[in-house]
C-alpha cells in the first residue's frame, strides 16, 4: 500500500506530508481547494507526464516522493529487476519526481535514475487511477476488447501472442508482396546502374582487414633504408665489433671467479648478469634476423600504393570501410536478383502469404472462441456487482461478433474483418429496465450508470490484477441517493482487497471512509496554500454536515451527519 506522500511546490501546495493506512480513504473540501492536485501527484509519481505549469509559482522545482509498503511477491519487484534497479523485496519502495521551473523532468526509483519510461512499466504495477474522464471510454467501443482482455488475462494471453505473432508476419509477407509487385520503371532503370557497382566492387577483390596491412606494410617499404641502417648498427653495437657482449661476458667471468667470498651478495647479481648477457645475445640475433629479413622493392611499394588509391575511390563511392562496401555489395546483388527474378520472388511469395493466412486464420478462430467464453463470465460477474449497485434489474452483455469483409482473412468459413486484435468487434450492451432490448451503452447509459459499470468493473479486476493502490476522482458525480450509498458501500468493501482512495462531494460516500482527508484553501500575505487535514471523528461530523447543508452547518445538519457516520460504521462492521 502507499503508506506516504510528500508534495513541495506543486501548483498551489507549497508543502504537505500525507501518511496513510489501510482501507479506505476519502478526500473532501470546497472547489478548488486543492483536492486534484494529490491525484495528480500520484499520477506524476507513476510515469504521467510533467510540465512547467504544475511549479508553483516562484519556485524552482516541484518534488513528490512517495513510499510504498509492499507483499515480497509482488510482481512489481521482478519488474524492478527486469529493469536493472535495485531493490529488497524486504524494504519500503520509494519513488521521487522532480519537475524544473524550465520543464525538465528526473526520476529516482530507490535512489537510482530512472527514465519516463522506467517509472511508468513501474507504476502500472502501484496505482490504478480512475477519474470522470474515463466514463467517455466505455462509450468508445474500440476500448471495449480491451477490458475484456484484460479480464481474461491469464487465459487469453498464450493465445493472443500466437495470433500477433503470426498477423505480424503475414503483414511483413504482404507489405513484400507488394512492395515487389509495385516494383517501378525507375527500378529496372536501376539494374545497368547495379551490375556496373557489382562488376567494380567484385572485381576489386576486396577483403575486409586489408588497407590496415597496406598502410603498415607501405610504412615499412618507405623506410626500408633507414630501418636497414639502423638494426644493422644497433646489431654491430651488441656483437660483430665484441664490443657489448664481450663486455657483459667479462663481467660475468669476474663475478664467477669472486663469487665463492661472497656469495650472499654476489651469487644473485652474477644471476643477474648471466640472464643480462643471454638477453643481449639473443636480443642480437633478432636483430640481424629482422635486418636480414628488410625487403627494398620500390615495385611492390608501388603496388600499394595504387591498391590504396583504389580502395581510397571505392570507399568514397560505397562506404567509409571495406565492411561497409563489402554489405552494400551484397545488398545491390539482392536488388538485381530481386529485379531479375521478381516472377519467381512474387510467386513465393504468395505462396508463403497464402499459408500464413491459413495459420493466421486458425490463431483468430482460437482466439475469438477464448473470448466468447470469457465474455460470458464478465458480464454475469459485472451483473452480480451491478445488483449491489442499485441496478439489479439490468441485464448487460459483452457482445462478441465478427465483420465480414473481403478484403479480410478466411475465419470459420468467411472472410471478416481483421487487425491486430483479432477478428473480433467486442461491444459492451446493456437493458436498464426490464422489457427493454439490448442496447450500445453509448445510446442509454447516462452519467451515473456509466459510473456504476466501471466501478462495477473495477471491482472485478481488482481481485486479479494485484494493483494496490485504486484511485476513484469524482466518480460518483450524477449519482444520488441509493445509488449514491451503494456506491459507498461498493468502494469500502473494495478497500478489504487494496487501498483505496476517492475524492467526492457526497456524504454518502464520505460517510464510509476509514481516513477522511479535508482540504482547504488559504490565502496569507497575498499567496495561495493548500492544507491537508487528517480529520478526527468530531471533524467528519463537522465536514459531512457542510456537505449536506452547504455553508451553513446547523444542529440539524450536524445531527443528521452523525447519524449517517454511524450508521456507515454499523454497515462497515456488519460486512
Amino acid at each position: 500500500m502507499l503508506t506516504e506522500l510528500s508534495i513541495r511546490n506543486l501548483a498551489v501546495i507549497e508543502h504537505v506530508h500525507i501518511r496513510f493506512k489501510a482501507g479506505f480513504h476519502v478526500l473532501t473540501g470546497e472547489t478548488g481547494a486543492g483536492k486534484s492536485i494529490i491525484i495528480d501527484a500520484l499520477t506524476l509519481i507513476v510515469g504521467g507526464r510533467g510540465s512547467s505549469d504544475l511549479v508553483r509559482y516562484g519556485a524552482d522545482k516541484a518534488e513528490i516522493e512517495a513510499m510504498f509498503d509492499l507483499p515480497a511477491l509482488h510482481p512489481v519487484w521482478h519488474t524492478l529487476t527486469s529493469l536493472g534497479i535495485e531493490a529488497d523485496p524486504g524494504e519500503h519502495l520509494l519513488i521521487r519526481r522532480e519537475i524544473t521551473a524550465s520543464g525538465k523532468s528526473s526520476s529516482r526509483i530507490n535512489g537510482q535514475l530512472v527514465n519516463l519510461t522506467m517509472l511508468r512499466e513501474t507504476g502500472e504495477w502501484l496505482v490504478n487511477i480512475h477519474g470522470q474522464h474515463e466514463h467517455q471510454s466505455l462509450l468508445d467501443v474500440e476500448e471495449h476488447i480491451h477490458s475484456l482482455d484484460l479480464f481474461a488475462d491469464a487465459e487469453i494471453r498464450s493465445a493472443k501472442k500466437a495470433y500477433q505473432t503470426s498477423y505480424d508476419t503475414y503483414m511483413k509477407l504482404q507489405k513484400d508482396l507488394r512492395e515487389l509487385q509495385e516494383t517501378s520503371k525507375q527500378a529496372l532503370q536501376m539494374l545497368d546502374l547495379y551490375r556496373f557497382q557489382i562488376d567494380e566492387l567484385s572485381s576489386a577483390k576486396l577483403k575486409v582487414g586489408e588497407d590496415e596491412a597496406l598502410i603498415e606494410e607501405k610504412r615499412k617499404l618507405a623506410n626500408a633504408e633507414k630501418l636497414y641502417q639502423s638494426s644493422s648498427e644497433a646489431y654491430d653495437l651488441l656483437y660483430a665489433t665484441n664490443r657489448g657482449l664481450d663486455a657483459a661476458n667479462k663481467a660475468v667471468a669476474r663475478l664467477q671467479e669472486i663469487v665463492q667470498l661472497d656469495p650472499g651478495t654476489l651469487s644473485p647479481l652474477l644471476e643477474q648478469a648471466q640472464s643480462a648477457y643471454y638477453q643481449l645475445e639473443d636480443a642480437a640475433y633478432q636483430l640481424r634476423d629482422y635486418r636480414d629479413g628488410i625487403e627494398f622493392n620500390p615495385a611492390r611499394l608501388d603496388f600499394i600504393e595504387q591498391r590504396l588509391d583504389t580502395i581510397s575511390t571505392l570507399r568514397r563511392k560505397y562506404g567509409e570501410n571495406i565492411q561497409e562496401m563489402l554489405a552494400y555489395l551484397d545488398k545491390i546483388k539482392r536488388e538485381v536478383d530481386t529485379i531479375e527474378n521478381k516472377d519467381e520472388h512474387i510467386r513465393k511469395l504468395e505462396d508463403q502469404l497464402a499459408k500464413e493466412e491459413k495459420q493466421l486464420g486458425i490463431a483468430a478462430v482460437d482466439l475469438s472462441n477464448i473470448r466468447k467464453g470469457i465474455a460470458q463470465q464478465l458480464a454475469a460477474q459485472i451483473e452480480i456487482e451491478l445488483r449491489d449497485l442499485q441496478m439489479e434489474r439490468t441485464q448487460f452483455r459483452v457482445q462478441v461478433e465478427q465483420i465480414l469483409d473481403e478484403r479480410g482473412i478466411e475465419a470459420n468459413g468467411n472472410k471478416v474483418r481483421f487487425s491486430r486484435e483479432g477478428i473480433d468487434q467486442v461491444e459492451f450492451l446493456m437493458a436498464p429496465n426490464p422489457g427493454e432490448p439490448l442496447r450500445g451503452l453509448s445510446k442509454i447509459a447516462s452519467g451515473g450508470e456509466l459510473s456504476r459499470i466501471m466501478l462495477a468493473m473495477k471491482t472485478i479486476f481488482a481481485r486479479t490484477d494485484q494493483i494496490p493502490v485504486l484511485v476513484f476522482d469524482e466518480v460518483d458525480t450524477g449519482v444520488s441517493g441509493r445509488a449514491a450509498q451503494a456506491i459507498a458501500e461498493k468502494m469500502s468493501a473494495l478497500s478489504a482487497s487494496c487501498q483505496v482512495f476517492s475524492i467526492t462531494h457526497l456524504p454518502q460516500v464520505a460517510s464510509f471512509a476509514d481516513v477522511h482527508f479535508y482540504i482547504r484553501k488559504e490565502v496569507d500575505q497575498e499567496r495561495t496554500f493548500t492544507r491537508v487535514q487528517d480529520l478526527p471523528e468530531s471533524g467528519q461530523i463537522e465536514e459531512l454536515a457542510r456537505m449536506l447543508g452547504g455553508v451553513e452547518v446547523t444542529e440539524t445538519t450536524l445531527h443528521h451527519a452523525g447519524e449517517m457516520l454511524a450508521m456507515a460504521r454499523n454497515k462497515k462492521s456488519r460486512v
